[in-house]
Formats: structure tokens, C-alpha cells, sequence
């Protein structure tokens, strides 16, 4: 299956399939979508984190609209930290995701009307394998000794800064592990299925661009740095 954006991901995590309603935090979700583009980029080699600033150090497109647009913005801007650059990108950016998934058919934009004047959107999933192929590669990296990679770590990491972990749905039996190696991963280390950084397979600058914004997140949101 072609993968698709973190973004997206990370919102098909958020909102509940049958209600089509986001769960959790909606500002954790927005920033954690923010976060989510950017990391996007960073595996692509198109930002990276220079002298405490996320800059772009190459402008060429990915082919993703979103990822595109922000790319540019990141290019022609004054350089910025990565929490004020979550809090430029943000806005809307939920919007625009939603949008690209309903003209998909991934989900499904239900429009009601409450007291006959209030417009209420829900998006119910009308494609499961997505959202089937992501808690696949999640249980796996939290729940066993399976490698992880990249953008799996990136996911756990944005999952662990927003708050997210009651998306997972997990067994509760394996709730307590899939805890720990959560908060593990989270703190940089685990990439490769592992507690020793030595091992982890992700890049160093990749590793640099999650960390940094999984702290920014988790700032904004009131808690503590992740060690």
C-alpha cells in the first residue's frame, strides 16, 4: 500500500471511524499535524534544524500539495524555531487535510444541521485499510521487538508529544509495554527496536527534526521537555 502523508496519519489516528469526531486534544491534533509536515520534509531532505531555526535547504516540491505549500513558506520566510513554526502552520492545516481525504474517499464529510441553523461536520471512515495499515505498523513497533522505522518512530514520537495514546486502542493487556516503549521512542531512543541509540536506524538530522518538535509540542501543550 502507498503510504500517505503523516498528517494524515496521525488525523485518521484522532478521529473515531464510527462518529467521524476528533478524540482528544483538538489544539494537540493541529499542532501535531504541523509537526507531522515538517517531518515529512525532513525525510525527504528538504528541511533540517540549523542553529536552533528549521530551515529549508532545498526548495524543490515533493508533489504534495500541502507539503508543497508549506515547503515554500519555510523557503521564503525568515528562519523560525520549530514551536513558532507550528504555531504559523496550524491554522487550517486540519481543514486542508480533510479535505484531501474526503476527495479521496477515505473518509466520508456527514453534514448535519443542529437546531435547524448550525451546520455540524462529522467524517466517519469509508476506507479502513489505511487507518488498518498504521495501527498495524504501531502495535508492532510498541508491542514487539519488531525494527522501526523512520516514519513509524516520527508517528509514536507525535503521538507521545500530543497526547494521543488513548487513540491506539490497544489490548489492555499490552497497554502497560506498548506505555513504555511509547515514551521510550518518544525520548529518542528505540528507532531500531532498541533501547540503545547506537543501534537506531534513523538519521541523525531526521532524529534531530522529531525531537525538537515533539518538544515544541509538548511545551505549548504545558508539560514538561521529553528527557
Amino acid at each position: 500500500m502507498t503510504s500517505i502523508p503523516l498528517a494524515e496519519e496521525l488525523l485518521l489516528l484522532a478521529y473515531d471511524d464510527r462518529t467521524g469526531k476528533a478524540t482528544g486534544s483538538r489544539i494537540g491534533l493541529d499542532l501535531g499535524m504541523a509537526a507531522a509536515v515538517l517531518v515529512d520534509l525532513a525525510l525527504v531532505g528538504r528541511v533540517a534544524y540549523v542553529d536552533g531555526f528549521l530551515k529549508a535547504v532545498d526548495p524543490t516540491p515533493i508533489g504534495d500539495p500541502i507539503a508543497d505549500a508549506v515547503l515554500a513558506r519555510v523557503a521564503e520566510d525568515e528562519p523560525h524555531t520549530p514551536a513558532q513554526w507550528l504555531q504559523r502552520l496550524r491554522h487550517r492545516l486540519r481543514t486542508r487535510v480533510l479535505e484531501d481525504l474526503v476527495s479521496r474517499g477515505v473518509i466520508q464529510d456527514v453534514d448535519e444541521t443542529q437546531m435547524g441553523v448550525i451546520h455540524v461536520h462529522r467524517f466517519p471512515t469509508t476506507d479502513h485499510a489505511f487507518e488498518a495499515e498504521i495501527r498495524g505498523r504501531l502495535a508492532a513497533a510498541l508491542t514487539s521487538e519488531a525494527l522501526c522505522d523512520e516514519r513509524t518512530a516520527a508517528l509514536a514520537t507525535l503521538l507521545c508529544a500530543t497526547r494521543m495514546e488513548p487513540a491506539l486502542r490497544l489490548p489492555p493487556e499490552e497497554t502497560a509495554r506498548a506505555h513504555d516503549r511509547l515514551e521510550q521512542i518518544a525520548a529518542g531512543a528505540g528507532f531500531s527496536g532498541s533501547a540503545n541509540l547506537e543501534d537506531s536506524i534513523v538519521r541523525p538530522a531526521v532524529a534531530l527534526v522529531v525531537a525538537t518538535l515533539g518538544k515544541a509540542i509538548a511545551v505549548s501543550l504545558g508539560a514538561p521537555k521529553p528527557a
